[in-house]
Formats: structure tokens, C-alpha cells, sequence
């Protein structure tokens, strides 16, 4: 491996993904102040979109990444009970918030106006964007300690 680009034994991938889950809470909370203290529901339709497509192109090369190097346990030293656990939780998070922000994307294409504005969809549209939001957050969270204890953290330390 070793062709990432922070410094550790890991893929291009695998440090792309890393870096994308540092930025997107962050863009994520950039757009819930647009639509909830501004009132700009445009911007935050547009940059909701842009991360969700930016997510799902990172994640699918992530992913093919992974399925070409033989997965996670041949290129992570970490093959310890705690490492397949976190890797488990991680998991679960990642695969529901997939499905969390099409299911919030779709929706909201299908029932808000264009431009967006507020409208009988937008309590089910709200109640759906936190557990999205909530979700990505533990994605990230999860996913940045696999990585730590994955490759950053010295197994047997």
C-alpha cells in the first residue's frame, strides 16, 4: 500500500474518505445554519445535494479500493476483537446513513417546490435531516477511529 498521502500505510482511498469525514460535519453544520438561522433553503438544498454526491462517489471508489486490496483485515495490522468491533459499529453507521440520506434526498426532491421553501413535507424533512445529520456524525466519528486504531495507533501498544 503506502500511496495515501497523510503519512501513514494506507491507500489514496482511505485517506480521501479520512479527510471527507473531517470536512462534511462541518459542511453539514454550515448548512443547517443556512436553512435554520437564515432561512436560504436554496443553499442549503444545494449544499446538501453537493455532499451527498460527493460522499457517494468517495465512498464507491472507497469501496472498490477496499474490495481490490482484499478488505480491511489485509491491509490493517489491527486484527484484534475491540479493532472488529469498532470496524462493526462503523459499519452499521455507514450503511444506514446511506440509506438515511437517500431516503431524506429523494423525499425532499419529490415534495418541496422549486425554489425550496417550507411546506407540509418539512416536519418529516426535518425530523429525517437530524437523524441523517446524527448519523454521519457517529459515521465519522466511528470511521476516523478506525482509521486511528487501524493504521495511526501501533497494534500491541
Amino acid at each position: 500500500m503506502g500511496e495515501g498521502f497523510l503519512g501513514y500505510d494506507t491507500s489514496l482511498m482511505l485517506d480521501v474518505v479520512v479527510v471527507a469525514l473531517v470536512v462534511v460535519v462541518p459542511l453539514l453544520v454550515v448548512s443547517l445554519c443556512q436553512v435554520r438561522l437564515r432561512r436560504r433553503f436554496g443553499i442549503h438544498k444545494r449544499l446538501q445535494l453537493l455532499l451527498g454526491i460527493v460522499l457517494l462517489v468517495a465512498v464507491s471508489l472507497f469501496e472498490i479500493d477496499m474490495r481490490l486490496q482484499g478488505g480491511f483485515d489485509e491491509i490493517s495490522d489491527n486484527d484484534s476483537e475491540a479493532m472488529q468491533v469498532l470496524l462493526c459499529v462503523h459499519l452499521f453507521f455507514a450503511i444506514s446513513t446511506v440509506v438515511l440520506w437517500i431516503v431524506t434526498i429523494s423525499l425532499a426532491l419529490r415534495h418541496f417546490s422549486s425554489p425550496p421553501e417550507p411546506g407540509d413535507h418539512s416536519r418529516l424533512h426535518r425530523r429525517l435531516g437530524w437523524l441523517s445529520t446524527l448519523d454521519i456524525t457517529a459515521t465519522s466519528v466511528t470511521g476516523l477511529l478506525v482509521y486511528y486504531f487501524g493504521f495511526v495507533w501501533p497494534p500491541g501498544s
